[in-house]
């Protein structure tokens, strides 16, 4: 069946995921040689080359809740990325569709849509890499289903994931768990929470800050940064006076605020994602005791999600902020932030990385998944977005600076951008 190509707009997941193409244009074209996923999951094949598209790369990422303008922005810089390669990985013709993992009802990611998009990836062999997901939990979820796909493992290129168990010993069973075949399908360009963790805490005793209060919101990524946080206070000295975990489903956090305040911590640190009531309980937080520092890792990276009560709280996000990108980097903040009227969210620049790791793995190989997959690991990036680097045979990045933003309005602004020391880390 011929499958329409458009860059005007999405139609039936289109309602959530239009503003993805918003601001490109292109002529519409027949994709006969592709099996595009379907339209429950994904939007329409996008592509802008000449002819038909040989293969196609999706994006995963959560399209509803408190992020969605965020994911929207990172999903157009993966357009951004394709255009700057003319749509092409070698010289073969690539199409993109942009996925969905969260429901309305979730207002977020969902494990149940995450199981089912990744199973719809691994069974159409026109899909030869995913960029993805944004949240770690469902990274959990999606790389073992792709990790036994045939013909090879699908490739996964995540822009966002940072708990540290998806590549390297964690928690018990990790990371093998995730890998069934024992052959690694999966990498980040984003460097892990064992990393933001420690930037957290030491920006936190920079601010003369000598108790804090850890809470998390009992999501893998939430627990493990939260974790990785207090662990490193400890280390640089700071008293942790009280850890605990937030329902998100909660309607009201005034008595968890109250002995937070009890227990005299000057800073609060919140280890989970925005979409999770995070606005509800920075409110709270604040009306029970205003004068105290709100700290968060790059779950809180998007302003329009946390609103106006993170104003002069501090989030931390991976890598070197868009202002201090260079060389390319420099080309995409300039191009795509016309593109889209506005400086690019911090993680726009790993969208756009992500993608263009993908495409290097299927320029080299094509329609072959598995070589594609293995291609990957002992990658080297020269002038990327984000800079030089390579992906390491567990599928880490070697670029391990997080930069601290401070929230003023609709806007992060860069304070300090930090790698904290070996003796932090683990």
């Amino acid at each position: 069946m011929s499958k329409k190509v458009s860059l005007l707009a999405f139609v039936g997941v289109a309602a959530i995921v239009a503003a993805v193409v918003a601001g490109y244009s292109g002529v519409a074209r027949s994709a006969t040689q592709v099996t595009a996923l379907p339209s429950s999951a994904c939007g329409p094949i996008v592509y802008k080359g000449s002819g038909k598209p040989d293969f196609i790369i999706a994006s995963d990422l959560p399209l509803q809740g408190a992020i969605r303008k965020q994911t929207v922005q990172i999903s157009r810089a993966m357009i951004w990325a394709l255009q700057q390669k003319g749509w092409k990985a070698g010289h073969w013709k690539i199409g993109y569709q942009s996925c969905d993992d969260s429901t309305a009802q979730a207002g977020g990611w969902d494990s149940a849509k995450c199981a089912t998009n990744a199973r719809l990836y691994a069974s159409n062999t026109s899909v030869m890499a995913v960029v993805g997901t944004f949240n770690s939990g469902c990274a959990e979820i999606e790389v073992p289903i792709l990790n036994r796909s045939h013909p090879g493992p699908v490739a996964m290129v995540s822009p966002a994931n940072t708990y540290p168990g998806l590549t390297k010993k964690w928690a018990a069973g990790e990371p093998n768990k995730y890998y069934p075949t024992g052959r690694r399908n999966y990498a980040r360009v984003v460097a892990s929470d064992d990393f933001q963790g420690p930037a957290d805490a030491m920006y936190t005793k920079s601010l003369g800050v000598t108790k804090v209060y850890v809470l998390n919101d009992r999501q893998v990524y939430g627990a493990g940064v939260a974790g990785t946080y207090a662990a490193a206070a400890k280390k640089l000295g700071l008293k942790v006076v009280g850890t605990a975990g937030w329902d998100a489903k909660q309607s009201s956090y005034e008595s968890l605020a109250q002995h937070i305040k009890s227990s005299g911590a000057q800073a609060v640190f919140l280890g989970g994602i925005a979409c999770n009531n995070g606005a509800k309980l920075m409110q709270d937080i604040k009306s029970v005791n205003p004068k105290i520092h709100l700290q968060m890792p790059d779950g809180f990276s998007d302003p329009n999600a946390n609103g106006a009560v993170a104003n002069g709280a501090y989030i931390s996000v991976a890598g070197q902020p868009p202002q201090g990108l260079k060389g390319f980097g420099a080309t995409f903040v300039k191009s795509f932030g016309k593109s889209i009227g506005a400086t690019p969210n911090p993680y726009s620049a790993y969208g756009a990385q992500a993608m263009l790791v993908a495409l290097q793995a299927v320029g080299l190989h094509g329609g072959d998944r598995a070589a594609v997959t293995r291609s990957i690991f002992g990658l080297r990036i020269n002038n990327g977005v984000l800079g030089s680097f390579t992906i390491n045979s567990s599928g880490d990045t070697s670029l391990t600076p997080i930069t601290i933003y401070k929230q003023q309005g609709k806007i992060l602004k860069p304070v300090k951008t930090l790698i904290p020391p070996a003796s932090l880390i683990g």
